[in-house]
């Protein structure tokens, strides 16, 4: 099972961003991107839920390094398509080191010469990032205060089959086997969206719904947990 038309990354620089507007966002809610990358403008819809259903909105903003992102961290700007596994720069939300719960980061070791002889403890920051419940306007929030104008972003997700875009920026896989997604289910497909800072580190957007398990087997389907 897989995403229809394929799985990559978008890297380039985030030009606008807005909210669906009311009138034209249709039953699903989102956040539109503007993305400069190789190739042209890109448009992004970043899901974050529905207003018109009784679906819910789960994310988690999460820390990474460029380690953590493996591959994806030296692409130029531009579209890259990614095989669905843990080696190439996809992400997986029930899978990935950076969508772990609770995180030991070992902050401290590249400043070792400075620190010296340091207890090892000091060199340790904890990090806890669980998934947060909300609405799509909580979850707009979340995302938006992540975003710069002008800055490097990275978005994973389906490109659009039909001129330059990104969907299905969220978790893809754990659908009920009976819902009109299942044939969708895949690990190491999961869309999210990160920001590069200044020191080079990343902030991520990881945003699934809350129909979809957390345990899924090789397929991506839902199993027992």
């Amino acid at each position: 099972m897989a995403l229809e038309h394929g799985y990559g990354v978008l890297i380039g620089t985030l030009v606008a961003h807005e909210r669906d507007r009311p009138d034209n966002q249709g039953r699903w809610y989102h956040v539109m991107l503007t993305i400069d990358s190789a190739g042209g403008r890109y448009r992004v819809a970043v899901d974050v839920d529905s207003h018109q259903s009784t679906t819910g909105v789960q994310w988690k903003v999460v820390p990474a390094t460029a380690a953590d992102l493996a591959v994806v961290s030296v692409l130029p700007p531009g579209w890259h398509q990614l095989a669905s596994a843990s080696t190439s720069g996809a992400l997986d939300h029930l899978r990935h080191r950076i969508a772990r719960t609770w995180r030991l980061l070992w902050t401290g070791l590249k400043h070792r010469r400075i620190l010296g002889w340091t207890p090892w403890w000091c060199w340790v920051s904890v990090v806890y990032r669980p998934w947060r419940t909300g609405d799509h306007l909580q979850a707009s929030e979340a995302l938006e205060q992540i975003l710069t104008i002008g800055g490097p972003i990275l978005v994973w997700g389906e490109p659009f089959d039909t001129g330059l875009g990104v969907h299905n920026v969220h978790q893809n896989q754990g659908d009920p086997i009976d819902s009109q997604w299942a044939a969708s289910n895949g690990i190491w497909q999961d869309g999210a969206v990160a920001v590069r800072r200044p020191d080079d580190s990343y902030v991520a957007f990881l945003p699934r719904f809350s129909s979809q398990a957390m345990a899924t087997d090789d397929q991506g389907h839902p199993v027992p947990e």
